[in-house]
């Protein structure tokens, strides 16, 4: 469904992009790093004559500066539209460009900023994503996992505990609203893009996979001579992980996003989605063509780890130095489930590593590369279980990749502090934590739940068991729990407990076409509200934020962590940490 929306999303703002004169890619004010590659596209609104049509940067020819000629395609896609395409070109010094286009009758400019790096400042590149991570998760977590006791918590987090912060600010190239792909991909190519796409411009052609690409961070680290890993509890064709590799507009070609995979072969990659490697002749696969993915990787040297077990002795064996590690045939299952309820998919796949167990052997094996390394890790479920309204499973989630984060700024001090450390959401939900419900969930309550949320001094403090050694306590069912509450609701029925069976499921496909409506599964439950939503019939679950997410930093390169900051600025302080400019 929010894969749906954002492909709508993506037609609209095509359709608004061919009205322009021209339409220039990369961007106008884009940011490009000197020796990156990228396409270089322009689109014509009718038929040109390529006699007329001059395209220049700061005046010179662009064939001269790019030292080759472009594809001129007279009708591109049988319409009466003009383009003009150049692959995989870079510029080789850095300071401002002005591109200018004219077709003899209508013109365009834009005008690019390209930057060099300093020298490299740190070995190693470390990036932190809580997909959907709010600041309400954040303060949610350090409650439950340090304790609060008269308004001062008994401890900080280490994603808060660091030196630098900043506010990010989210927006993509056709809305103020991202989804986890053009986010993600702003941090893993400092360029801007359109919901739903990886690593491309989204142009106005048919094909996904043919739209202008910019190179992304694992590939420039690749090409530096580094060590690659991308670590996450999705499906690891999912947005956020396919970002840092994948160029399509297109986040649901799953089969495609494997292949990119394969060609770009990260040294370590972990998470679900063993479904799109399997042959579609296979169980459980997901796949539409009979090739074995999983078999390609085993040729190409990479052992495959299924379980935990399997991980760990795989990433302690001396030689490993490439891994691909697959826990689940879609995404992994969450904190709450795999060490509490047993919810989920946990009955088919009871030995799912911990996020900080799959950091732990991406570390071990990534270290054997002297070179060094980026790594990026995604605690992913947060989004999904805020998606759907379930506050507890997304908050275990926040504290598991806090237990994560930590983990590694501890590999990193034992090793001189060499690695830059960022932890950061990469678009925001509209939660808040507004108080707490006072509910025995042993009794019918004998008012209704919803005069139970007790708000200022009412609020109190939540009264959950003391957390265990990893931060978690051990129910969630306690008489006094935080009310996190979503500004954006789908029609649902609000029972204000948390689910113990499996994840919340807060609504089912509707009478009418692509829509949705209320899951009669929760009527029943004492004391429950019909609670009618502010979104529209088609959309099934909460949805993502506008606003600027939280960025913390640490280690070499970290104090240009400051301030107001745009995301793409978040892939400029990693590549200058590496130096991964002109000059590496």
């Amino acid at each position: 469904m929010i894969k749906s929306l954002a492909g709508v999303a993506v037609t609209l703002v095509l359709s608004a992009a061919s009205a322009l004169a021209q339409t220039i890619y990369p961007i106008d004010r884009a940011d490009i790093l000197v020796g990156a590659k990228f396409d270089f596209k322009v689109e014509l609104p009718g038929v040109v004559d390529q006699a007329r049509l001059k395209v220049t940067l700061n005046g010179a020819d662009y064939a001269a500066v790019f030292g080759q000629a472009g594809t001129f395609t007279v009708r591109e896609a049988g319409r009466d539209q003009s383009a003009l395409l150049m692959r995989d070109v870079s510029i080789a010094k850095p300071g401002p460009v002005t591109v200018e286009v004219s077709d003899g009758t209508q013109g365009r400019t834009v005008t690019w900023t390209v930057y060099d790096t300093g020298p490299r400042k740190a070995k190693n590149v470390i990036l932190f994503i809580g997909d959907g991570m709010s600041p309400a998760h954040r303060v949610a977590a350090r409650i439950l996992s340090k304790g609060i006791v008269e308004g001062k918590s008994r401890g900080k987090l280490a994603i808060d505990d660091m030196p630098h912060m900043a506010l990010v600010a989210t927006a993509g190239s056709d809305s103020i609203i991202t989804d986890s792909a053009n986010a993600a991909s702003a941090y893993a190519t400092g360029h801007k893009a359109a919901v739903n796409a990886l690593g491309v411009y989204a142009d106005r052609t048919p094909d996904p996979l043919d739209d202008p690409r910019v190179e992304t961070i694992a590939s420039l680290a690749k090409r530096a001579g580094l060590a690659v890993g991308i670590v996450t509890n999705t499906e690891v064709e999912d947005a956020t992980p396919a970002a840092m590799v994948a160029h399509t507009r297109r986040r649901a070609a799953y089969d495609a996003i494997v292949a990119q995979y394969f060609g770009a072969k990260p040294d370590v990659l972990m998470g679900g989605g063993a479904a799109n490697f399997l042959p579609q002749s296979a169980a459980g696969s997901k796949r539409k063509d009979d090739i074995d993915y999983l078999a390609r990787f085993r040729d190409a040297g990479y052992p495959v780890a299924t379980t935990a077990s399997e991980l760990n002795a795989l990433a302690a064996r001396p030689a490993t130095r490439q891994l691909l590690g697959l826990f689940a045939t879609g995404n992994m299952d969450g904190v709450l489930d795999r060490k509490f309820l047993k919810g989920g998919g946990v009955k088919k796949f009871p030995e799912q590593p911990d996020l900080t167990e799959q950091v732990q052997a991406a570390l071990t094996v990534l270290s054997k590369h002297e070179s060094g390394f980026f790594l990026m890790v995604e605690s992913g479920l947060i989004d999904k279980y805020a998606h759907l309204l379930d506050m507890e499973r997304a908050v275990y989630d926040t504290i598991m990749l806090d237990n994560a984060v930590r983990l590694a700024t501890d590999w990193a001090k034992a090793r001189n502090d060499d690695t830059l450390i960022l932890v950061v959401a990469d678009h925001n939900h509209p939660n808040s934590l507004v108080g707490t419900i006072n509910d025995d969930m042993t009794a019918v309550p004998n008012v209704p739940l919803r005069e139970r949320v007790g708000v200022y001094d009412k609020a109190g403090f939540p009264n959950y068991p003391a957390p265990d050694a990893e931060g978690y306590p051990s129910r969630v069912d306690v008489s006094r729990r935080l009310a996190i509450f979503s500004a954006s609701l789908p029609d649902h029925y609000e029972t204000f407990r948390p689910k113990l069976d499996d994840p919340n499921e807060p609504t089912v496909k509707g009478d009418q076409p692509d829509t949705f409506k209320a899951n009669d599964k929760y009527k029943d439950v004492p004391g429950v509200a019909l609670r009618f939503g502010n979104l529209p019939a088609m959309i099934g679950a909460s949805v993502h934020s506008g606003e600027d997410v939280i960025l913390t930093a640490t280690g070499p390169g970290s104090e240009r962590v400051h301030g107001s900051m745009d995301n793409t600025e978040v892939f400029r302080v990693m590549v200058d940490a590496l130096g991964l400019g002109a000059g590496r």
